[in-house]
């Protein structure tokens, strides 16, 4: 009798995923294109098959960037505010492809919409995953100033995930722009307060020292590279690793 092989052990059991809504979007480069959900769905669906229990910040960045408000004069809280709830639809639309492919999920935000997602509660929050439910977290920090990377540092805390991973369009941290500069080096792992002193331009500054302080380990990694979440939660070296004094 042949003994099926037994799936491979994560070194990860409950991580935080934070994706820009650039992720969402389509050739335009802006929008919600299901076509790319349902790829970043597939990807997901490919972890939590292992076990692992997964919560997923999203921004908003496919659908507006406060910075263009602030520009012409637009107040700071309400440039914030538009881009909290823009985080809601790209977070609808996640579910909506992790729902289709036989993921459960809820969707939690922090600006109170009743009709759409949960309040974000954080008990429930960890229940949900618990439970094998992917939980999308929507609404930024609730405040404005505050990033969704920030959000994302925070609600890893809350949730007591084992490890953050910033899923992007670059397999990690490099010494500079590598699509502006070929012979830019990549590093396998930094110091949290290395990645404060280079100010590394893929994770925003103040959710690095929320990590540091809470010695929660940050992964900065390709998302669109086949496997590459995949192998992180496995523990294999993939990106850059943000940890350690």
């Amino acid at each position: 009798m042949t003994i099926p092989p037994q799936p491979p052990t994560p070194r990860y059991q409950r991580i935080v995923l934070k994706l820009s809504g650039e992720a969402l979007a389509g050739p335009e480069g802006f929008g919600i294109d299901p076509d790319q959900a349902t790829v970043i769905a597939h990807k997901i669906k490919a972890v939590t098959d292992l076990g692992v229990q997964v919560a997923l910040v999203i921004g908003a960045g496919n659908l507006w960037r406060g910075s263009r408000g602030v520009q012409r004069g637009m107040a700071q809280s309400t440039a914030d505010h538009m881009g909290m709830i823009a985080t809601v639809m790209n977070g609808l639309a996640l579910q909506d492809a992790l729902e289709q492919i036989g993921v459960p999920t809820r969707v939690q935000t922090a600006v109170m919409m009743n009709q759409v997602a949960e309040p974000y509660i954080r008990l429930r929050a960890i229940r949900h995953m618990e439970k094998g439910r992917v939980v999308i977290i929507t609404g930024g920090t609730g405040n404005p100033y505050f990033t969704t990377d920030t959000a994302a540092a925070l609600r890893g805390m809350e949730v007591n995930a084992d490890v953050i991973i910033k899923g992007t369009q670059v397999d990690g941290v490099y010494t500079e722009d590598p699509k502006k500069n070929p012979d830019a080096r990549r590093f396998d792992r930094l110091t949290y307060s290395q990645a404060i002193e280079y100010r590394v331009r893929v994770m925003d500054l103040t959710a690095i020292t929320l990590c540091m302080d809470h010695k929660l380990p940050l992964i900065v990694l390709n998302i669109w590279d086949d496997h590459s979440l995949q192998d992180a939660v496995l523990g294999k070296k993939v990106g850059t690793l943000i940890d350690g004094e």
